[in-house]
């Protein structure tokens, strides 16, 4: 058994309960009444992202992403367990093909933080199958690009990353790894240099997806780990997800683009809310999100204004909301 790391240490002091939350916050945990959706998705959160949210602010927008609330027990019309069409797009355990030159890969159902919105907090994970996993990315030779998401990926340990990109370098028609990740953002620590000897082994090309929702989220410690993915050579993107309180503002998301920028990452999409059930409380509706957009593009440069899409069940891409 490999030691454990700085990073694999932290993410198992984790902030596990709303009281322990509270108390690291000087909040009131009697506030914050415990949903029952909590007890099959509960909250966890690593201490480093806790220490940028204000004390004794119950509206933080990082605390809003992480605190169980009694909305998630309210049952909403048009609000599913499965929003995306995961199930209907897999074709074998884990693996998800929607769109066409890239498949995707569930390699694990661990995640440092459990975000309130998350569009998978009901999927039944499964394990990888990686025989029927070879096999079928073998007979498909339009398939350029795999994408590791969870979960999150980076929650698997080197070793087990070292092994699994072994395997998809031996498939002569892939071209690409993409990780979709929120761990350099909420565990920073996790880019160390084992990661990065990783990064830049083998000879796929690897873009990384992050997933930051607002500017606070983006500290010293985050952009020092973004800096050290930017030298490896890695391709840095982000999605952020448009929710309601935490990040549906001009100003809000004018200064995440910034921020983004200066940490070396490009603004890649804005999504709405995946239709999932338990966060219709995080919901904006399109016509208040095209709005948004035109004055983000009143106040930035193109290169700095994500695109604002959706995604549908069945969709062959991502959908553009527009007009």
């Amino acid at each position: 058994m490999e030691p454990s790391r700085p990073w694999q240490r932290e993410l198992a002091s984790a902030i596990r309960t709303v009281e322990a939350l509270c108390s690291l916050l000087d909040l009131d945990p009697s506030q914050f009444p415990a949903p029952r959706a909590g007890d099959s998705f509960p909250l966890r959160v690593p201490r480093g992202y806790v220490a940028r949210m204000a004390n004794r602010d119950p509206h933080d927008p990082l605390l809003l992403q992480v605190l169980p609330s009694y909305a998630e027990d309210i049952t909403s019309p048009g609000y599913i367990d499965d929003p995306v069409g995961d199930l209907d797009a897999r074709v074998a355990p884990g693996v998800l093909h929607k769109y066409q030159g890239r498949v995707l890969l569930i390699a694990t159902e661990a995640c440092p933080i459990h975000c309130r919105y998350c569009f998978r907090r009901h999927f039944p994970h499964e394990r990888l199958d990686w025989e029927a996993t070879m096999a079928y990315l073998v007979t498909h030779p339009d398939l350029h690009e795999v994408v590791l998401s969870g979960g999150d990926p980076l929650s698997l340990s080197d070793r087990q990353l070292a092994a699994l990109s072994e395997r998809l370098e031996t498939v002569p028609h892939l071209r690409r790894l993409r990780i979709h990740t929120r761990m350099p953002v909420v565990l920073p620590e996790r880019v160390d240099d084992a990661l990065i000897a990783w990064l830049t082994q083998g000879r796929l090309g690897k873009v990384m997806v992050l997933h930051i929702n607002h500017p606070n989220e983006l500290d010293h410690k985050v952009r020092q780990a973004c800096a050290a993915l930017t030298q490896a050579g890695v391709m840095l993107l982000n999605q952020s997800v448009l929710l309601h309180n935490i990040n549906d503002r001009v100003e809000t998301l004018t200064a995440l683009s910034e921020a983004l920028f200066e940490a070396g990452v490009t603004p890649y999409y804005l999504h709405l809310l995946d239709a999932v059930q338990g966060a219709a409380h995080f919901a904006v509706p399109a016509s208040s999100a095209l709005i948004l957009m035109e004055e983000l593009r009143i106040r930035l440069p193109g290169y700095l204004v994500p695109r604002l899409v959706q995604e549908s069940a069945g969709a062959l891409a991502k959908i553009a909301v527009t007009c």
